[in-house]
């Protein structure tokens, strides 16, 4: 009986190479205090001062003494450079910003329309409705043109469609993409005019409230002797006041 063979893998390298090192969590905070291995770095003081370079253990320890944290703001510097400041203020006040940034960024919203090259009047029109709410709402329109069978070989309806689509919604909106075909579709996309949204509070603020209407229908109530005696008794029960307050100005 045969003895079995050995089979020995060598690896190239040696047996540092066979070793296989798995990487970490790359942090994109910056090091602060002890976590700074640098012998020294350019010190900016919490006012924005320039220290000068010191070295770690004293920019450490003028930290420590001012209560603050010892942040390096430019690693890449030769020395890097590193700012005292409270590092938690300093992230709660950049969440902040970046949320509020966030927060007035125009988001652009791209709505889908899709018509056929022989599409009904009345269908149309449905369309063309949603088209122009989509505009005013400052959201682009992407419409697609549906080829099937034969109408394959006339993408020229397509292309007259579009075009008489783009020319009804001029007012509200401009061709951002020309029509082009994509396999068995034609696309287009038009964009809204730079302008302010048509938002629901800017409609209900346009439009008067109910009690205000009904202020408006309702009408003004004359005084009680005009409604009992008429116009002519109103006047000439004015007329004794006049006088009354006229002799008792002449008095005094």
């Amino acid at each position: 009986m045969e003895a079995p063979h050995k089979v020995v893998v060598r690896t190239r390298g040696g047996p540092a190479a066979a070793r296989v090192t798995q990487g970490g969590h790359i942090s994109t905070e910056p090091r602060i205090n002890e976590r700074i291995r640098v012998p020294e770095v350019r010190l900016v003081g919490p006012n924005g001062e320039q220290v000068g370079i010191v070295a770690i253990n004293d920019a450490l320890r003028l930290a420590q003494e001012a209560d603050l944290d010892l942040v390096e703001v430019a690693p890449t510097a030769r020395p890097p450079v590193a700012k005292l400041m409270d590092y938690g203020k300093f992230k709660y006040e950049s969440a902040l910003k970046a949320r509020e940034s966030r927060k007035h960024q125009a988001q652009t919203v791209i709505k889908e329309i899709k018509l056929r090259p022989k599409i009904d009047p009345h269908d149309y029109g449905t369309k063309k409705g949603h088209v122009e709410r989509f505009l005013r709402q400052g959201d682009k329109v992407k419409v697609t043109i549906m080829f099937r069978g034969r109408e394959q070989s006339r993408p020229d309806l397509g292309y007259r469609l579009l075009q008489k689509l783009a020319g009804d919604v001029e007012e509200l909106g401009f061709v951002e993409s020309a029509p082009k075909q994509d396999g068995r579709n034609m696309i287009m996309v038009i964009g809204p005019h730079k302008r302010k949204p048509d938002t629901r509070a800017d409609r209900a603020a346009s439009r008067p409230g109910p009690r205000a209407q009904g202020a408006a229908s309702r009408p003004v109530p004359s005084p009680r002797g005009a409604r009992d005696n008429g116009p002519g008794q109103a006047v000439a029960a004015a007329e004794p006041a006049e006088q009354g307050a006229a002799d008792a100005q002449t008095a005094i």
